[in-house]
């Protein structure tokens, strides 16, 4: 009887407490997506108030995605960053991870925002479902806030690019690369 009682009360205990590990896991995850959804709106309205096609291109996308990154080199670069992608007509969000890696010249870092709109619901998808890879880039960016904008969408999207100060100058072929938080799903 006490070995019964004692295995009831252990796996009791355990149930309690893979439910409040469960609970946490999921707060957090709530906590950084609520985080990641707050600083891609600050990015809107920054670009927003300082380019007004941005706004208009932004009325006529299917949807958009904006990421925080920051990215480091002397001679081979790289970096990482987190955001959302957002369907406009139906709300949903898919919260994912870039990766960039490169070699060229290049030294310094830099955070900065890139904000990414689609013309069409399947643009989006193919961006949110991991089938988009980027191209080569070559930029300067050299301690000034600054923003790199376009007017129109190339191949179904259209890019800025907001920086925060921080010294970047560089000339290579950059990957990036997009992903699912499976955790955030």
């Amino acid at each position: 009887m006490f070995m019964q009682r004692s295995f009831l009360f252990a796996a009791t205990l355990l149930l309690g407490l893979g439910s409040a590990v469960a609970q946490d896991r999921n707060s957090r995850a709530e906590v950084r997506r609520d985080e990641i959804d707050t600083n891609a709106q600050a990015t809107l309205d920054e670009l927003f108030n300082s380019d007004a096609d941005a706004r208009a291109l932004y009325d006529k996308s299917a949807g958009y995605a904006v990421f925080t990154a920051t990215k480091a080199g002397f001679i081979v670069s790289g970096g990482s960053g987190t955001g959302v992608a957002v369907n406009k007509s139906t709300g949903q969000k898919t919260y994912m991870r870039m990766g960039l890696g490169g070699i060229g010249f290049g030294i310094g870092a830099q955070r900065y925002t890139i904000v990414i709109l689609f013309e069409s619901d399947s643009h989006l998808n193919k961006f949110a479902t991991g089938g988009w890879d980027s191209s080569a880039t070559a930029e300067a960016a050299a301690g000034k806030e600054g923003i790199a904008v376009r007017s129109s969408f190339i191949d179904g999207m259209a890019f800025y690019q907001l920086t925060d100060k921080g010294l970047m100058a560089h000339a290579d072929v950059t990957g990036t690369r997009f992903w699912v938080i499976d955790e955030l799903r």
